[in-house]
């Protein structure tokens, strides 16, 4: 294709095929965003060549630009994987996992603390599509090996649990699915890949929520599957393709712009988050801290072997003499922490919970009302004052 614009064609003309002439040499730490729908092709010859298993090829917008395969790249280093995809939310994440691995008849496995969209996906699944779902204790541990079918072919895992904080025996269940050659995926999102390498443990797939850490403003969805093994990269990477799933090279731009800070922001999450827990566990008020570095969080010993870190999520457990009622008061009551979804971003959240709904196959051990926190970059001891503040609330 000439782009060489041409004095005597129409100005029309020449604005849409112009004629540049920048000077080289232009460096800069960012990553050019590289916005495209149509990839334009040097000769047909090019064209006939395309392979959409070959990862170096240039094909269509839908699938990749030099921006989006920068970020794939620097986030499958990030969790030691060979490859990553990228989804437009971390539920698309999770949802390509399923659509690419499974069909009707199959059999999927998920711990009864799992992301509750994760949750209801399966559920969806099972109800619409033929497949069975099966939910089990996240602390099994290798006595998952009971529950593994002859037609099970997908075991997920959650660690920690994003609400209840449970940390499961990640290397017992991964030796007994890879004993039986059934595909293990973990949601990772709460350690951003940063605290838990989930390849080392024998994981195959690792989920991420780039709209957290990654992202780190709390105004980028996206999600990201990170994979070692080219077989199952492919069989994702078709699936992805049939679905018409993409990203946005200027979202891409946001969150490679995060990255490089990412590190230092899930540090200082989890030294305030510890110190705060650790504050609640004194307060009269609170039945149980859930924090995976306490040692009486369950799991405990498996964070202590396997994390290098917790970051900025964790939950607490009332007193069970507060109703429901009054929790949600003293969550409206917080000046610095807002109601909402997510997390990963520099504002602090609370949520209240209430987990034996969302519970099935294994028992919740408390009868107090559950409340999620998620400790942002102000200031510990600001938000040390205004939790303290808002128990005063209660009575």
């Amino acid at each position: 294709m000439n782009h060489k614009s041409d004095p005597s064609r129409a100005l029309q003309t020449r604005i849409v095929h112009p004629q540049d002439d920048l000077a080289p040499g232009f460096e800069s730490f960012s990553v050019p965003v590289a916005r495209a729908s149509t990839v334009v092709f040097p000769d047909v010859a090019s064209v006939h060549a395309l392979d959409w298993r070959n990862d170096a090829q240039w094909r269509y917008g839908l699938h990749a630009t030099p921006t989006s395969a920068a970020l794939a790249q620097r986030l499958a280093a990030i969790e030691g994987g060979e490859q990553a995809l990228l989804y437009p939310s971390g539920l698309a994440a999770i949802s390509n996992v399923y659509f690419g691995l499974l069909k009707a008849g199959d059999d999927v496995l998920i711990p009864d603390n799992v992301y509750s969209p994760n949750r209801e996906h399966g559920d969806w699944l099972a109800r619409d599509f033929g497949l069975s779902v099966r939910y089990y204790d996240p602390m099994i541990g290798e006595g998952i090996a009971e529950l593994i079918r002859p037609e099970t072919r997908l075991i997920w895992l959650e660690a920690p649990g994003s609400v209840t904080m449970e940390v499961p025996d990640v290397r017992a269940i991964a030796a007994a699915a890879r004993a039986r050659n059934v595909v293990t995926a973990i949601d990772n999102t709460w350690s951003a890949g940063l605290a838990f390498r989930p390849f080392e443990h024998g994981l195959d797939i690792s989920v991420q929520a780039l709209t957290k850490y990654q992202s780190g403003g709390s105004d980028v969805l996206m999600g990201a599957v990170v994979t070692r093994e080219q077989e199952l990269h492919l069989k994702l990477k078709l699936a992805r393709m049939r679905m018409g799933v993409g990203v946005s090279a200027d979202d891409c731009s946001l969150v490679l712009r995060s990255l490089a800070s990412m590190k230092a922001r899930f540090e200082t999450h989890d030294r305030s988050a510890l110190a705060i827990a650790k504050w609640l566990k004194t307060r009269p008020e609170i039945a149980a801290v859930l924090h995976p570095a306490l040692p009486d969080c369950a799991g405990h010993a498996f964070f202590v072997r396997d994390f290098s870190g917790a970051g900025g999520l964790f939950s607490v457990v009332f007193d069970e003499r507060y109703s429901a009622a009054q929790i949600d008061g003293f969550c409206e009551s917080l000046a610095l922490f807002a109601l909402g979804w997510s997390w990963g971003g520099a504002h602090s959240l609370a949520m209240p919970y209430n987990i034996p709904a969302m519970r099935t196959a294994a028992r919740w051990p408390y009868r107090g009302t559950l409340v999620r926190f998620y400790i942002g970059l102000e200031d510990e001891a600001d938000l040390r004052a205004d939790i303290e503040r808002a128990l005063a609330t209660l009575g």
